[in-house]
């Protein structure tokens, strides 16, 4: 979340100059056009991680979640580091804080491993939109533990996107799942890696950080890997290559489209994924969902994007002017 606020508090790219309406009017276009393509390598980013969310799922049935987290991370790994590589150099992988990246490791494990579990339990569009929650809980754990001062904008919106989980999840309901409280677990998780993220973005690379949140898990599922194994048939073993490709494309997609576009335009489309939750589950497993999985979803989304904006108005106010 830090690297989206960050983001956010840069300018739009539009530069005013009150002697060339001529070279105003260019820096719009060039701005508008810089903008569509970040929306527009977003959208592609987001479609990798459905087609990812959807590999998984199907892999589910066959195999662990910690077989499929051991794959995905052993292919995004090297894919990371070239990135790494060509966005900085090898020293960008250094850190003096081991520990910090153990802990976001672990956690982000635990992230993966909820989130695969949930997508074995539930259609793909219902795990989707409870997964929606974790900027939630990020605007309610923000102020135990981070000591930050939680606004009313997004207090209430927090409130209104529980409601709309509460939709989703339906407690007490004949169709209740214990897989939906799984996936709350695994957006908590993720809830927890932003905030570690906002904690030590400034003082950490990027690419560190990415490195190493999914060398841990990797190193983890290594492991316990040999109580689990289920060697893969063949058609399953691109499955396994395909979901860390993924992944990795998904990730460099995510990194690209907030260079060409302002964070509070671009990371709306993320939720663009629930309409790849919807048409991928109805294609691939016949999962239609019902009319309360999109009241629900509509609200946590709605959510979603008020806490981004008013985090957006934040930044440019504490922007310094000169």
């Amino acid at each position: 979340m830090i690297i989206l606020t960050m983001l956010a508090a840069l300018p739009g790219g539009c530069i005013r100059r009150r002697d060339s309406p001529v070279v105003v009017r260019r820096d719009r276009e060039v701005s508008m056009s810089s903008s569509l393509l970040g929306i527009l390598i977003m959208c592609a980013g987001v479609l990798c991680l459905a087609l990812g969310d959807a590999l998984s799922k199907w892999l589910g049935a066959s195999y662990d979640p910690i077989q499929i987290i051991f794959f995905r991370t052993l292919i995004s790994l090297p894919l990371i580091a070239l990135l790494a590589r060509f966005n900085g150099g090898w020293q960008t992988l250094r850190t003096r804080r081991p520990g910090v990246h153990l802990l976001r490791g672990l956690i982000f494990t635990a992230t993966m491993f909820c989130f695969i579990t949930g997508l074995t339990l539930l259609p793909l569009a219902e795990t989707t939109a409870i997964a929606f929650a974790a900027p939630l809980f990020v605007a309610l754990l923000s102020g135990p533990l981070l000591n930050e001062r939680v606004d009313r904008v997004p207090l209430i919106a927090s409130l209104v996107g529980f409601v709309g989980v509460l939709i989703v999840v339906r407690p007490g309901a004949a169709g209740f799942q214990w897989g939906a409280l799984i996936v709350i677990g695994a957006a908590v998780c993720y809830a927890l890696m932003m905030i570690t993220a906002r904690r030590y973005g400034s003082k950490e690379n990027l690419w560190a950080m990415v490195f190493y949140a999914t060398l841990v898990p990797m190193l983890v599922c290594a492991v316990l890997l040999p109580s689990v194994w289920h060697t893969p048939q063949p058609l399953h073993w691109l499955g396994f290559c395909a979901a860390g490709l993924l992944g990795a494309a998904a990730m460099s997609c995510l990194t690209l489209a907030f260079r060409y576009a302002p964070a509070a335009l671009a990371a709306p489309f993320d939720y663009t994924a629930m309409i790849w939750a919807v048409v991928l589950g109805w294609w691939l497993w016949g999962e239609v969902p019902d009319s309360w999985v999109f009241i629900g979803a509509a609200l946590i989304i709605a959510s979603g994007v008020a806490i981004a904006l008013h985090e957006r108005r934040v930044a440019i106010k504490a922007r310094p002017t000169t």
